[in-house]
């Protein structure tokens, strides 16, 4: 009369993970533990944010 909580169907199971067969990519490890840093604003994005920099400055003299 154990497990008495556990369905007929729903049986209490210990999953086995199974060892990799193959090696992992080196490229994707040596990937990953790089430090990723904030992404670059593209030249244009710069361009646009100076421009509307100038119209603001413009509307309030």
């Amino acid at each position: 009369m154990a497990n008495k909580s556990l369905g007929t169907r729903q049986k209490l199971s210990f999953r086995i993970e199974p060892s990799q067969a193959k090696p992992r990519n080196p490229v994707a490890i040596a990937a990953k533990q790089r430090a990723a840093g904030p992404h670059k604003k593209s030249a244009s994005a710069v361009r646009q944010a100076q421009k509307l920099a100038v119209k603001k400055g413009e509307a309030e003299s």
